[in-house]
C-alpha cells in the first residue's frame, strides 16, 4: 500500500498514527478498525457480488466508507500491517457459531501474524462476536469490554478436522448478531489451522459465501459495528443495540425510509433510496 492510503486508513478508523510493531499496537488497529468499519453485505442481496483482492477492498471499505464481510476486512487489515513492516498472512477457517453439527467449509479468513517466535491471530471481520488479537497458545483467555471471554484450545494437528485450533466464545447472546446459543456456556466460533492460504482458495471460501444458496449472506441482509462496551446488529428489519450497563434496544425497522436511516445514523452506511428499495425487505 502507498502511504497515502495508509493515511487513508488510518483517518478512516481514527487513529492518527501507525501502531507500534508489537502485540499492543495489533490489538490497538484492530479495536479501532472493528469501532469504524461495519460489517455487512448488503451488496449481496443488491446483485453485485463481493470482490476480495486488494484493490477492491480498500476502494469499497475506505474510499467509499463502506463495510463488509471477512474476506474484505480481512484483506484490508492484512494489507495495511504488511505495509506497517508486520510479519502476516491470511488463514481459513470453518464458522460453528450458529451452525448446525455438520462440518462447514472454509468461509471465513483470519490473520496470523508474527512477533519473532510468536504467533497471534487477528480478526477485523467477524460479524457476530468480537474477539482481540490473541496468542496462539492452547488455553489463553480474554475479556473484552462487553464482558465476552475467549479462549484457544488446541483440538488436532496441521490438517485434522474441523481444523487444528478452536475459538470459543462465552458472554452475553446479546454481543453477537443473534447467532449465540447461551449467555453463560462455552460455545464454538470458528475453528482453523495454520496452512497456508493461496489467493485462489480466498477466491473460492468468498465465492461460497456469496452464492451459496445455504450460506448466511444468501439469505438475510446483515450490518454489525462493535462497540467498546457492547455490539450493534441489523439482522433484516431488526435492529438490536445492546450496551453492558444500558437497557438494550430493540426495534423493528418498519418502513424503507426508516431501515436507510438506521444504516446512516447507526452503521455509517449510506445507500440511496432506490438501493434500499431493493433490498428483500419490505
Amino acid at each position: 500500500m502507498q502511504p497515502d492510503q495508509i493515511d487513508a486508513y488510518l483517518a478512516r478508523i481514527g487513529l492518527e498514527e501507525p501502531p507500534v510493531r508489537d502485540p499492543a499496537g495489533l490489538a490497538a488497529l484492530q479495536a479501532a478498525h472493528r469501532r469504524s468499519i461495519p460489517f455487512e453485505n448488503l451488496d449481496i442481496p443488491l446483485g453485485r457480488g463481493i470482490a476480495c483482492d486488494s484493490d477492491s477492498a480498500f476502494a469499497k471499505l475506505v474510499t467509499r466508507r463502506r463495510g463488509g464481510y471477512c474476506f474484505e476486512h480481512n484483506r484490508l487489515l492484512t494489507d495495511v500491517l504488511a505495509s506497517l513492516s508486520f510479519d502476516v498472512r491470511l488463514l481459513l477457517a470453518r464458522v460453528l457459531l450458529g451452525n448446525p453439527p455438520e462440518l462447514t467449509p472454509r468461509t471465513h479468513c483470519l490473520v496470523l501474524v508474527e512477533f519473532g517466535d510468536e504467533q497471534w491471530i487477528a480478526d477485523a471481520g467477524f460479524g457476530g462476536s468480537y474477539a482481540p488479537p490473541m496468542p496462539l497458545e492452547g488455553g489463553v483467555q480474554t475479556t473484552t469490554g462487553d464482558g465476552v471471554q475467549h479462549r484457544l484450545t488446541r483440538i488436532g494437528n496441521e490438517g485434522d478436522l474441523p481444523g487444528s485450533w478452536l475459538l470459543e466464545r462465552m458472554g452475553p447472546r446479546l454481543a453477537t448478531d443473534g447467532r449465540a446459543g447461551s449467555d453463560d456456556a462455552w460455545e464454538p466460533q470458528f475453528a482453523f489451522d495454520t496452512a497456508q492460504v493461496a489467493d485462489a482458495d480466498m477466491a473460492l471460501g468468498n465465492h461460497w459465501s456469496a452464492t451459496h444458496p445455504t450460506s448466511r449472506f444468501t439469505n438475510a441482509c446483515v450490518a454489525s459495528l462493535c462497540l467498546p462496551d457492547g455490539f450493534a446488529s441489523l439482522v433484516d428489519r431488526q435492529l438490536t443495540v445492546w450496551r453492558k450497563r444500558e437497557e438494550t434496544q430493540r426495534i423493528t425497522l418498519e418502513t424503507p425510509r426508516d431501515y436507510g436511516r438506521c444504516l446512516a445514523d447507526r452503521f455509517g452506511l449510506h445507500l440511496s433510496d432506490e438501493e434500499v428499495a431493493r433490498l428483500p425487505l419490505f
